[in-house]
């Protein structure tokens, strides 16, 4: 009997207040790591109407200036001006920093090059064959779209659009692969003198069918452009943006399980952030190796100790091989401790302020070495396929 099911993602656009929020605390680790390897960052950024405020613990013999680095982020992203109700020129900007905890430090800095965790968790890592980046169709094709949205306004195909919107994707599945999009929802920030009959026909015409094929849609398909009718009034003015507030964007848009810990504002010898890419890596290798179509890796950690407590293996029925003697593979081809991670992914770089936007996975970068499949050769020679 086929199973048949609907699956829905979401992106946001990198005017989103809470992605403008993750974009500055990642962009003030870039400033700090690029000048000290060793720092200690876990920062967070709120924002309203007109204000910013950037709070965290910071250990670091690096400066970085932060109310700057706050405007350059927020000018970059399109608010610039006034009537926006939030600009980088004339909004306020707090801070409130202070030290790692040196109950904290003691655990991580164990010396002679070993790392403990910077806390206890769990963090997750899947990959599927669905799509040539090893993502949920849904999520790739939300992403997809949200930075599209950027796109056309940033080169001026659509001027009347600002920085703020999201994006929703929903696709049939027929046994377990994705078949046709039933439904789309844009919701883009506008200028008060477009019409919004101009606005839906723009946003159809150069986001939607530019990035997704006719072929792909259902006969059936939904398409609701701005549903309210009116979305002037965005951005910071209308919502209040935090750091880590879209971890399931930032992830595999509801697939699979997450952890709890968001990634932006933290530098890499935090497990929320270096486990999470290494079980996206581990993941992806599998997969792309052939022991799986779809894969899911659990690894946990203590505070303080540098192994991890567990590894989990999931194969949703795909594997060509037991569950087990997968993760016996995993074990003895991957170094799992923190120092281990960030060596192989080579973490400590000023790479994380472009992860903040447009999911941290998935992505055709050279930086996000995550996405590498380097491994995937070792895997089935050892798998003996």
């Amino acid at each position: 009997m086929k199973e048949s099911f609907l699956f829905t993602s979401e992106s946001v656009c990198e005017g989103h207040p809470d992605k403008v929020a993750d974009q500055i605390s990642d962009a003030i680790l870039d400033a700090i790591i690029k000048d000290d390897k060793n720092c200690r960052v876990a920062c967070e950024t709120l924002l309203t109407r007109g204000i910013v405020f950037v709070a965290g613990e910071i250990t670091t013999t690096a400066y970085a200036d932060i109310p700057e680095i706050v405007r350059e982020v927020a000018e970059d992203v399109g608010y610039t001006d006034a009537s926006y109700g939030f600009d980088y020129h004339s909004c306020g900007i707090i801070t409130s920093i202070h030290t790692q905890s040196p109950d904290i430090a003691m655990g991580v800095n164990k010396g002679h090059g070993v790392l403990g965790a910077g806390d206890q968790g769990m963090m997750f890592g899947y990959a599927t064959d669905e799509t040539p980046e090893y993502m949920p169709a849904t999520i790739a094709y939300a992403h997809k779209i949200a930075k599209r949205l950027a796109e056309v306004r940033k080169k001026g195909i659509l001027p009347y659009l600002r920085p703020d919107g999201k994006c929703q994707v929903s696709i049939r599945y027929l046994n377990h692969k994705p078949e046709k999009v039933t439904a789309v929802v844009v919701s883009a920030q506008h200028s008060p003198k477009i019409e919004m009959e101009k606005l839906r026909k723009d946003i159809l015409e150069y986001v939607i069918e530019y990035i997704i094929p006719k072929d792909r849609w259902d006969e059936n398909i939904k398409i609701y452009i701005n549903p309210t009718g009116r979305f002037v009034v965005g951005g910071p003015q209308a919502d209040t943006g935090l750091t880590g507030r879209k971890i399931i964007v930032d992830t595999y848009g509801g697939v699979g399980s997450h952890g709890g810990g968001c990634f932006s504002g933290k530098d890499p010898t935090k497990v929320d952030r270096c486990g999470s890419y290494m079980a996206r890596y581990v993941a992806k290798n599998i997969v792309a190796a052939g022991l799986a179509k779809s894969c899911e890796v659990q690894i946990a950690y203590a505070i303080g100790v540098a192994e991890p407590v567990s590894l989990m293996l999931h194969t949703y029925g795909t594997g060509i091989m037991p569950k087990e003697e997968i993760r016996k593979l995993i074990l003895s081809t991957y170094d799992l401790t923190p120092a281990g991670i960030i060596k192989k992914l080579d973490l400590l770089r000023p790479i994380y302020r472009k992860t903040a936007v447009y999911g941290h996975f998935g992505r055709d970068d050279e930086d996000f070495t995550w996405e590498k499949t380097d491994t995937a050769e070792i895997l089935r020679k050892k798998a003996g396929i």
